[in-house]
């Protein structure tokens, strides 16, 4: 009959494809429930009023018209469901596959379980099946990985959020129009059970058999496997179900009479007393046997050979002990609100006489006691052959020399000649040549009967009395012996321990042990050795899932591989975490003794001050921390490079990305909790506080240079590289507010899985510290209050006109935040002034430009001045009914442009100070910048002259990225940034005209400040009103400036013309605001200066 597994039995192939495609699902389905969009839970408040109308539960299908209605009626909703949708249909796609991959997996069984009905594969059929070894493991596994999937998907993925997940992906794609969709069935299957797996939750009724039965499976198969279990397997207290995932039956069987009687017949008091006081015995006896074994020298070759059930038999006392101990100890396997398993917890671990600390010792010398022998094994079957044929060789080459002794031919003492013991040898020699290591079954018979045969010709024929042959003899016998124990050396053993050593229920159960191994490893570095053999241990239960999808050849095998060596490669970096940790407490405490303990030796130095300088116990003090950490260094270092599951473990690159998880979580906490500022404190906290975390940032680079060479890490690569991730992460996270479609952190280049960015819940509005800063900063140079003087590069009081800021704010951000920080300050603003213009453009649009009295006020406006190189009629008049007429809708419009041109204040002097720091840092760096853009820009003008002159072409992503190294250095100009597109206005250059003249009246000139406002209380700020109109009309066509440059050359031109009919000396201080208006928008536009005069 063929193999049930071959590759031509296509009953075989089938099921085990099903089987492997079950472990893959499982490993999608842990995978993705590390990911579930933390809004679908609707835990916050502010998530249950913002998304509450749009994201349902299947009450949904009841009511589908009237939710879709809702929406509709109000515009503000659907474009939030629309923003919504964008964020969130790439995840949602993803689970709902998964979802559908269970669904299809026991449509897909239940064919396979027809077509064995109705004879689709030849001489099968269910019984058959059941009754050959792998079709029955298969049946068996296949039933099971379905409720390991039903229940996992319980566990992990709360039934509420499932529902939503799915009404929302039925919502936003295309599955309601289509009509194979099998979405009707996959919600049926995965509503809300009722579960929850919160502490205390009750266990709702009929579950999980009423979950179960959602998708009804053939009873004869369910009846068969059952039968088959019934009768194969042996069960426990507590089990593991699948990858760690434990079940305590107590529990799980309460609702069932006759499984809960048979169950309670065992856990009686007593018995588990005696299965307790059994364990506890077996923990005082086999410490001391592995520890006895481990010692040097103990596992040898021989030793091993001879004791192969022996060491065996250890092994698998050790790993039962450690499986009841674990499984049975747990906290996370006894509901604490449950009387009778507290109780039965209590018992176990006084019974016991549990310690965590002793049985995670027994684990680590089991682990290490299986390491070695596995190696051990494996190394001996590698030479198992050459070394067989070798032993024959040497005890074939004895025997021929015995017989060449006795052939009197070769001198030996007291030898005679004996032709009958020369032909004996010679045919032993031959017999023990002819031994066929492919034989092994008959060469190990044969091997044996030579033995004794050799031993017989040793007593009979008197040779005991020569030494010289009995040492030939023996070592003849000896050469056979280890032919023996060579040829028992089989692939059986290894299997044998894979079994036995199976950690795959402690997946998850390790964790509560973690705190052990890092106390342990803090106080004996050297420790990381024995817990590799841990980790490999651990490893091992990788084999559990990869098994099926690796005989099935299933293309599944590389992700679910990576996903399970993902995850424990994670917990191996958590646990040795410790080490950095603890080399950053050490750190701590040398930077703090160098910055005010030791003080600095001065080049000259009088000999009677020496001793003053020397500070001897100070510096004892620090060369003591840096051993120590050197020690945690070398204690990382000592575990070779590893293969956990299919990853390579390098412990120096475990030990960087160790230390640069450490200094991405301190820094990150530090910024966070150094840069909360209170709004209401006078004067302002942001100076003094960018000074204290300017010197804590530089006591976290001083740390990081001193310790670089004692662990051999180039600490400015990585102080740079990860302060850089910080500071662009949170940009990013900030920015996100003012994205539609959000970067979310799986997606974002900034974040990682090994070094991750720790995210802070906000204080205020901002969402990060870059938020804060920059709020504070605008917030305390706020065009409202404060006043600022171009010259001095300085913002002053209006009231009290104290300064208030300066440029230097600009380089404390720099000490602080470094290049990195003022970029990112630089493109959080950008994202601002888009907002703002937006929101501005939105105004004028919908209020403005629509409202009919505006219109015609522009229309009775615009018909007076026309045209505009003439003057103005009345101009007075003219001008002081259109502002009068339009002055209710100045102050919004007020608001909304000098906040745009505070904005550009800051953009200028972040570029300023990033040009100063880039020039004086990097010179060659800004050269070479300055001349290739200048060159870039030429090229560019001259193709619009001519061309056929090279252009970059659309994919070359020279200029994006050249302009963004520009930014970085300070080498652009953000008044001639275009931040906005947008469409033709109407009026829209009058608007502004009269926006502008209707807040001239407020301003005053003085030789020494230029133009300043009036009256605090009624609060202009020139510069940001000047910036704030140049970058509004940037935004559209060119004609609209020079319509507008244009309206104010005639204003002045009609005013002037009125003053001297009038006879009037004194020029207007109207017209003084918009002469000055006009040569500060030429200098800032680097307009050429006879605009003015055209």
């Amino acid at each position: 009959m063929v193999d049930f597994l071959a590759e031509n039995n296509l009953c075989g192939q089938a099921i085990l494809r099903v089987v492997s495609r079950g472990n893959a699902i499982i490993a999608e389905l842990l995978r993705l429930s590390e990911f579930i969009p933390a809004v679908f839970r609707l835990r916050d408040k502010s998530d249950q009023q913002k998304y509450g109308d749009i994201i349902c539960d299947f009450s949904y299908f009841k009511g589908q018209e009237y939710y879709e209605s809702k929406l509709e009626a109000k515009p503000e909703l659907q474009d939030l469901d629309e923003e919504f949708r964008e964020n969130n249909i790439e995840i949602l796609s993803r689970f709902y596959l998964a979802f559908e991959s269970v669904h299809k997996y026991i449509v897909d069984l239940i064919r396979y379980l027809d077509d064995l009905n109705e004879g689709v594969y030849i001489q099968q059929t269910l019984e058959t099946v059941l009754l050959n070894e792998d079709g029955k493991q298969l049946l068996c596994e296949a039933l099971y990985l379905y409720g390991v999937m039903l229940l996992v998907i319980d566990q992990k993925i709360e039934g509420e959020a499932r529902e939503r997940m799915l009404v929302s992906y039925y919502r936003y794609s295309a599955a309601r129009s289509s009509g194979d969709s099998n979405l009707d069935d996959i919600c049926k299957l995965l509503r809300s059970t009722g579960y929850s797996n919160q502490p205390g939750a009750r266990r709702p009724p009929n579950y999980p058999e009423s979950y179960f039965q959602r998708v009804p499976i053939n009873p004869t198969f369910l009846s068969m496997v059952i039968g088959r279990l019934r009768s194969d397997d042996i069960y426990n207290q507590v089990i593991s179900i699948y990858m760690g995932i434990t079940v305590n039956l107590v529990e799980a069987w309460e609702p069932y009479k006759a499984a809960k009687t048979a169950l309670n017949y065992t856990l009686d008091s007593a018995n588990i007393r005696e299965q307790a006081c059994r364990y506890a015995a077996s923990v005082e006896s086999l410490r001391p046997r592995v520890q006895q074994l481990l010692k040097e020298g103990v596992l040898r070759e021989e030793m091993v050979l001879d004791n192969i059930p022996k060491l065996l038999n250890c092994l698998r006392d050790c790993n039962v002990t450690i499986r009841w101990l674990m499984l049975h100890t747990a906290d996370s396997v006894y509901d604490s609100n449950n009387k009778r398993l507290r109780q039965m917890k209590d018992q176990a671990i006084a019974d016991s006489k549990y310690n965590p600390k002793i049985l995670f010792q027994l684990l680590l010398d089991t682990a290490q006691f299986e390491f070695i022998l596995k190696e051990m094994f494996k190394q001996m079957l590698t030479e198992k052959q050459l070394k067989w044929e070798s032993y024959r060789n040497e005890g074939s080459e004895r025997m021929m020399e015995l017989a060449e002794v006795f052939s009197g031919v070769k001198p030996l003492t007291r030898v005679e000649k004996n032709e009958n013991l020369q032909a004996w040898f010679r045919e032993i020699s031959k017999q023990i040549e002819s031994l066929n290591y492919e034989d092994s079954t008959a060469a190990g018979r044969k091997t044996v009967q030579l033995i004794q045969a050799l031993v017989e010709v040793q007593e009979f024929h008197q040779l005991e009395s020569n030494l010289q042959v009995c040492q030939f003899l023996a070592d003849t016998r000896k050469f056979l012996h280890q032919m023996i124990r060579t040829i028992n050396i089989k692939e059986e053993v290894l299997i044998t321990m894979q079994i036995v050593g199976d950690l795959s229920y402690a997946w998850q159960l390790i964790d509560s042990f973690t705190s052990i191994m890092q106390e342990s490893i803090r106080v004996n570095p050297s420790m990381v050795t024995k817990l590799r053999a841990t980790f490999l241990k651990l490893a091992s239960a990788l084999d559990l899932p990869l098994m099926r999808i690796n005989q099935a050849n299933s293309p599944d095998l590389l992700s679910v591989s990576q996903f399970y060596s993902g995850e424990l490669v994670a917990y191996v970096r958590k646990v040795l975490q410790i080490i950095p940790e603890s080399m950053f407490t050490s750190l701590a405490r040398i930077v703090k003794l160098q910055i005010h303990d030791i003080m600095e030796v001065p080049t000259r130095l009088d000999k009677d001050k020496l001793k003053d300088y020397a500070q001897l116990g100070a510096r004892y003090e620090v060369a003591k921390l840096t051993h120590a950490i050197s020690i945690f260094t070398e204690g990382i270092l000592m575990m070779k490079t590893t293969l956990v599951g299919i990853i390579k473990v390098d412990p120096k690159q475990l030990l960087e990305d160790g230390i640069r998880k450490e200094l991405v979580k301190r820094v990150a906490f530090s910024l966070h909790k150094g840069l909360i500022f209170n709004p209401k404190a006078k004067p302002s906290e942001l100076m003094p506080k960018l000074e204290d975390m300017a010197a804590t940032m530089d006591g976290f680079y001083r740390s990081f240079e001193y310790i670089q060479d004692y662990v051999s890490i180039y600490g400015l690569k990585i102080w740079q590289e990860e302060v850089s991730r910080i500071i662009n992460y949170n940009v990013e996270q900030e920015c996100n507010s003012f994205l539609r479609t959000k970067i979310q952190d799986w997606q974002s280049m900034y974040q990682s899985t090994h070094i991750p960015i720790p995210k802070f819940p906000p204080v205020d509005e901002s969402a990060t510290f870059i938020g804060r800063l920059c709020r504070e900063i605008l917030r305390i140079t706020d065009p409202k209050v404060t006043c600022y003087i171009n010259q001095m590069n300085t913002w002053y009081d209006m009231r009290t006109h104290q300064e208030v800021t300066n440029h230097r704010l600009f380089s404390e951000i720099q000490n602080t935040l470094g290049t990195f920080g003022l970029n990112g300050l630089d493109r959080l603003l950008c994202f601002m002034i888009v907002k703002e213009l937006q929101m501005f453009l939105t105004v004028l649009q919908k209020s403005i430009l629509k409202d009919k009295v505006m219109v015609d006020v522009f229309k009775t406006f615009l018909n007076a001045v026309n045209p505009v190189k003439g003057i103005v009629a009345s101009a007075s008049k003219v001008y002081a009914n259109a502002v009068a007429k339009t002055q209710k809708i100045w102050p919004t419009y007020l608001e909304s442009i000098t906040k745009v041109g505070q904005m550009q204040i800051l953009r200028l002097q972040i570029a300023n100070e990033l040009s100063y720091s880039c020039k004086f840092d990097s010179k060659h760096l800004a050269a070479a910048l300055e001349n290739l853009n200048k060159s870039l820009l030429a090229d560019i003008e001259a193709h619009y002259q001519d061309p056929s002159l090279p252009y970059p072409k659309e994919d070359n992503t020279l200029l994006f990225e050249i302009g963004a190294y520009l930014e970085a250095a300070g080498i652009h100009d953000p008044l001639n940034k275009i931040y906005i597109t947008t469409k033709r206005l109407p009026y829209f250059p009058i608007v502004n005209f009269i926006f502008l003249i209707a807040q001239l009246p407020k301003l005053q000139y003085t030789k020494s400040q230029g133009m300043t406002c009036r009256r605090a209380t009624d609060p202009v700020d020139w510069v940001p009103l000047v910036l704030g109109l140049l970058t509004l009309l940037k935004q559209f066509h060119s004609r609209y400036a020079e319509q507008f440059l244009a309206l104010i050359g005639q204003f002045i031109r009609s005013v002037m013309e009125q003053c001297t009919s009038q006879k009037i000396p004194d020029m207007p201080p109207d017209v003084v605001g918009a002469l000055m208006f006009l040569e500060d928008y030429v200098r800032y536009s680097k307009l050429p200066r006879k605009v003015r005069f055209t």
